[in-house]
């Protein structure tokens, strides 16, 4: 009966595209092809008894509540209006040059990256703050909305992300399922700390890739980027720049630095960085009570939709297991001609294309737990497993034309940007990623040998 679990995956995607909600989907649908597989004789309903084991465990998941808190740290700062001054500073800074001005913001959007994790905010604020300021100095709209959507998606493989956090607890229990099955019976364990670690030099290595084309941008095609008119140019002083680089460095640092240092657990150091953007905007007396009330109203709203969609989740991979989905998988994976080659290759391309329909949130929930443990089971590092994971779901974030990244800015560019433009101008950034997911593959010690030397 495996052939019922790939249909119950091909229905689930076919709901979602008619705009069901997703963790109503992915429960609703399980429950139905277990009842009616129940009715037919070929499903055993005893499976759904271990659901509120399941749900109890996530309840009791010390790892996923850093989930709220990171959200929270992150509608505070932007809240708090951080990256209106980090704009308006590093573009008197680098605007004195042609390109400046993306590289301006490219340099904030991994700021904002290191201290929200939210690819959706950082996109619409660059989008609000950075683009007409790109598109009254003459910059190409292709060139313009890339940059932007490309930064704004930094927050995907740069710590600390929501996205590593989540992909932290799925891969945990995966890689002890894999060991489990080798007959490893005292596994050793990955955390959220450890993709915190490994995802640091694979995501600064972006930003320079990101820059690298911004510069050869300029280069080669100098019309797209117009030199700057430095009769209007003012410049800004070193100490104007450190007090407005202070507060957010000092919170990435107290945040990331009590995690690498071993002073911390990443949810600890959510509660750290809670803290620290409540007291920023405070100290900014940009917080009243009005937006501390949208604060907590937002972070509810995000919470809820990623525990959500992780209960539904729960319910599908229960069902999806009971009919033999994971057996099939595995065989399917294990068989593959060229082995641990094919199925890693074949895994990603896998999730590029579903990061087309699903959101990162399900293909974290869904698809990670049925294929991370076959994977594992072939000796492949789960650090570097899971950095190359959230480098291939940030490329489906900008891939035309469901890439949500594109949709947010969409919703906030003027209506003299044309959508063309901004699918033309994701389009080289996207191939960077795919750049930077080969250099990675290659060389998996760039993942790997931060966490290995500090954790040794």
């Amino acid at each position: 009966m495996e052939w019922i679990a790939i249909l119950m995956f091909l229905v689930v995607i076919a709901v979602l595209l008619f705009g069901y909600p997703v963790a109503f989907s992915l429960g609703g649908v399980a429950l139905f092809f277990a009842f009616i597989g129940s009715l037919l004789g070929v499903f055993d309903i005893a499976f759904l008894g271990t659901v509120p084991n399941r749900l109890f465990g996530i309840m009791n998941n010390e790892t996923l509540m850093a989930v709220p808190l990171f959200v929270f740290m992150g509608i505070t700062l932007e809240k708090a209006k951080i990256a209106e001054e980090l704009l308006e500073d590093l573009s008197k800074l680098f605007g004195q040059f042609r390109g400046g001005l993306g590289i301006s913001v490219t340099i904030v959007g991994m700021l904002l990256a290191a201290s929200t994790g939210i690819v959706g905010a950082t996109v619409v604020t660059m989008g609000l703050l950075s683009l007409p300021s790109m598109l009254k100095r003459g910059y190409d709209p292709k060139i313009a909305t890339g940059t932007i959507c490309a930064s704004g998606t930094l927050g995907q493989i740069i710590p600390p992300s929501i996205v590593l956090v989540l992909l932290g607890d799925v891969l945990s229990s995966a890689y002890s399922q894999a060991q489990l099955d080798q007959g490893i019976f005292s596994p050793d364990t990955v955390s959220v700390g450890d993709l915190f670690v490994g995802s640091l030099i694979p995501g600064l290595g972006l930003v320079f890739l990101y820059i690298l084309y911004i510069l050869g941008v300029s280069i080669i095609n100098p019309q797209s980027m117009p030199a700057p008119d430095h009769s209007n140019q003012t410049g800004i002083s070193f100490l104007a720049l450190c007090r407005s680089l202070l507060a957010p460095l000092l919170l990435i640092f107290a945040v990331l630095g009590s995690i690498i240092g071993g002073f911390a657990t990443p949810t600890e150091a959510a509660g750290v960085g809670a803290s620290g953007a409540l007291l920023l905007a405070l100290a900014k007396r940009s917080l009243t009570n009005k937006k501390l009330q949208e604060i907590m109203q937002n972070t509810v709203k995000v919470s809820s939709m990623v525990f959500l969609i992780l209960i539904g989740a729960s319910f599908f991979s229960l069902v999806f297991r009971g009919y033999g989905g994971d057996h099939l998988v595995r065989e399917a994976l294990l068989n593959l001609p060229g082995g641990t080659f094919s199925a890693m290759v074949c895994v990603m391309l896998l999730m590029f294309l579903l990061g087309f329909v699903l959101d990162f949130i399900e293909i974290t929930f869904v698809v990670v737990p049925i294929v991370a443990p076959v994977l594992l089971m072939l000796d492949i590092d789960p650090i570097w497993l899971g950095v190359m994971i959230a480098i291939n779901l940030q490329t489906s974030f900008l891939t035309p034309p469901f890439g949500f990244a594109l949709f947010y800015l969409r919703g906030v560019a003027p209506s003299s940007v044309r959508t063309s433009d901004i699918y033309r101008g994701a389009m080289p950034f996207v191939i960077i990623q795919i750049i930077a997911l080969i250099i990675l593959s290659i060389f998996p010690e760039i993942a790997t040998w931060l966490p290995e030397r500090i954790y040794s």
